[in-house]
């Protein structure tokens, strides 16, 4: 596999299926590292008004969908910490705003850790079974395939706004 100039891996043009998904989600996962490298504390704070999303909170909130998504809900594990010992009641957006407290290292090693976690999930589920392999925690229960196009889904949106809040920050851009 070949990667771009910012390190990002570049999917292959006539991969299957599964080879696809997984691909693009690993390029959109490198385009959030790339989008948030090299910043300081911060950098990682700093908002756009009118918007609270900062990207700090943006990889925060990344590592907790990382592992609802294929931790919880597909590999039917309960929530890691520290996801596991939050009041989501008290705060529905706790890992977003959890992120104004923590420094650079602590937020990228959390999301880092997720993201590797969420790999080793999908490997032990597919070990045994394939895209059309349901979750195990059904809440209406979802596939393999589905928890993939949705984390596409999610790291694209998050990636366009990724753009909009380093070029507000210090003036890199970049696709």
């Amino acid at each position: 596999m070949t990667t771009d100039e910012h390190g990002r891996p570049e999917p292959e043009n006539a991969a299957g299926e599964l080879d696809t998904l997984v691909q693009f989600l690993d390029f959109l996962r490198a385009t959030l590292a790339w989008k948030t490298d090299g910043l300081d504390d911060g950098g990682l704070r700093r908002r756009l008004p009118p918007s609270s999303m900062s990207l700090g909170g943006m990889l925060h909130h990344l590592a907790y969908v990382e592992d609802f998504w294929f931790g919880c809900r597909l590999a039917g594990r309960p929530p890691a910490p520290p996801w596991n010992d939050v009041d989501w009641d008290a705060d529905p957006e706790w890992d977003w705003h959890a992120a104004d407290d923590l420094d650079e290292a602590t937020i990228k090693e959390r999301w880092r850790a997720a993201v590797e976690q969420s790999r080793a999930h999908l490997r032990d589920i597919l070990r045994h079974g394939d895209l059309d392999t349901m979750e195990r925690r059904p809440e209406p229960a979802v596939n393999v395939r589905w928890v993939l196009v949705h984390m596409i889904e999610e790291y694209a949106r998050h990636a366009g706004h990724a753009d909009l809040l380093r070029e507000s920050i210090d003036g890199v851009t970049g696709e």
